[in-house]
């Protein structure tokens, strides 16, 4: 039976980011699910907290569905969903036939990038929503090298007051980036199927964080040179190859 495989995306980001990774992976009839994280791309659901253990339970069950049609799946992560992806796969290995997370990862020595902090920071981060503009977001966005049409269409997304709000009650939940005492303390309990791939140049979670993930937990790292933090719709055809490789044992 092919395996099914859960896509989790990230910050600021929608399932839209998948797409040039989906079509170069040409998965066929493998059973794919992509959803988006509550409050991304809709209103937040009434008395949803938006912290990261609610995204965390939330994707255990988007998982559990797939299980119990297809079995353990694969789930992919990027971003704040290679976070989610990771502690999925710490919570209920039951579900999980492989993890491959790209540009972030559960990590007790990193302490987060600039916007980070200032989205964990009271009456700061409210002042940055204010004042960002879609247009200049998806400005930055394709200059980091996210493909411009889908760079356009997240930034249309920052319109959502929730949106803004659930990154904000996010980051927070987890002070900024800091999983020192809480997520990081389960990494022994990942299954040991997994995988990094990461784009070199990514300004916020730098090569370094990966290289030392892998070295301490033995987790194999893909490199993709020249690339970002969104590697994955930037040099996607790469990026399937790697997660190809690793999903056939090679």
């Amino acid at each position: 039976m092919t395996t099914a495989k859960l896509f989790i995306h990230g910050v600021p980001d929608s399932p839209a980011i998948w797409r040039p990774l989906l079509a170069a992976l040409d998965l066929g009839d493998t059973p794919v699910a992509v959803p988006a994280l509550p409050g991304f791309t809709a209103p937040l659901p009434a008395g949803f907290p938006a912290s990261k253990e609610a995204y965390a339970d939330w994707a255990v069950e988007q998982a559990e569905a797939l299980f119990v049609m297809y079995g353990p799946i694969d789930i992919v992560g990027h971003d704040w969903g290679a976070l989610i992806a990771q502690r999925v796969a710490m919570l209920r290995p039951d579900l999980i036939r492989s993890w491959a997370i790209s540009n972030a990862v559960i990590d007790p020595d990193y302490r987060g990038h600039r916007l980070a902090r200032i989205w964990n920071t009271p009456l700061l981060g409210e002042l940055f929503m204010a004042l960002s503009k879609p247009a200049k977001l998806a400005e930055g966005l394709a200059a980091q090298g996210m493909p411009a049409d889908i760079a356009r269409e997240e930034a249309a997304q920052w319109a959502l007051k929730d949106k803004r709000r659930a990154i904000l009650k996010l980051y927070r939940s987890a002070k900024g980036l800091s999983f020192e005492h809480d997520w990081a303390r389960d990494i022994g309990r990942l299954p040991p199927r997994g995988t990094l791939i990461w784009g070199a140049e990514d300004p916020y979670v730098e090569l370094s964080v990966a290289q030392r993930f892998a070295a301490n937990t033995g987790t194999p790292l893909t490199v993709i040179d020249g690339a970002g933090h969104w590697a994955i719709a930037e040099r996607p055809v790469e990026v399937a190859a790697s997660l190809h490789r690793f999903w056939a044992g090679r």
